[in-house]
């Protein structure tokens, strides 16, 4: 089991509480996502969350009317969205695949391909992200739509450590108390993401760690031109990442 599959099978039931509000944050952000599908085409056939997670993205798709797969390497994350369709009354085709091989997904089947959450700085190398962008190049149907989110790690002042808050969410019996703590290690580091239970008197810290590679928005512009994608270009304040967006060329 690699490192990232790890982290996502062990965080899965706690991913949420990330979030001040999930579910709220589900709509925002299917909304923001429909937006633009719907400017790129107005009824595209079939939308792949090719790092689907618990369903952040996903879920709110799905209930909008579109045609969604998910996909992930977390067997937890994915029985985890399973769970949360089902609640919700949506249809979601989740399946098990990792984002950089893409094995279960055939030549030019998908219209929107999605991977959000600052997913792709999962891949510790250029060569590692070049070679999952060509696989989502593959899977990708002529004049379809690739979706990215990703941290802006060249806004971000150079330091050993950073500590990142989330806040204090309330849960059943108390609250808890999210951050995260980076350790750097050149242009990689190490993500400590903490919780901290306080229920009743009673504190319990649990942390979920995972590697980064601190790849900057310039370099995946050009790592997804070098695969083929076309009309790339970068938006902001659409949600609370920085999107890519690239396109794979229209058959004349």
């Amino acid at each position: 089991m690699n490192d990232t599959q790890s982290f996502y099978d062990d965080l899965a039931d706690y991913y949420h509480l990330i979030y001040e509000d999930w579910s709220a944050s589900i709509d925002r952000q299917a909304d923001a996502l429909a937006a633009i599908i719907r400017e790129h085409d107005a009824s595209p056939g079939l939308v792949a969350d090719v790092a689907c997670g618990i369903g952040t993205q996903a879920l709110g798709l799905a209930a909008r009317g579109y045609n969604v797969v998910g996909s992930d390497l977390s067997l937890s994350a994915i029985a985890r969205l399973r769970r949360e369709a089902n609640a919700r009354n949506v249809t979601i085709d989740v399946k098990l695949d990792d984002m950089s091989e893409l094995a279960t997904y055939a030549d030019r089947s998908v219209d929107v391909l999605l991977a959000c959450d600052n997913a792709v700085p999962h891949l510790l190398s250029d060569e590692l992200i070049r070679r999952a962008f060509h696989h989502f190049h593959r899977v990708l149907r002529p004049g379809g739509l690739c979706i990215l989110s990703v941290r802006d790690y060249a806004a971000m002042p150079p330091m050993s450590v950073r500590f990142v808050p989330y806040g204090v969410r309330e849960v059943s019996g108390g609250r808890v108390v999210v951050f995260q703590v980076w350790e750097y290690e050149g242009e990689l580091y190490r993500l400590n993401l903490y919780f901290v239970f306080d229920r009743a008197g009673t504190t319990e810290t649990r942390v979920f760690r995972a590697n980064y590679y601190a790849v900057s928005i310039d370099t995946l512009i050009a790592l997804l031109a070098e695969v083929g994608f076309q009309n790339i270009r970068r938006m902001d304040n659409v949600l609370f990442q920085p999107i890519i967006l690239a396109e794979r060329q229209r058959i004349a």
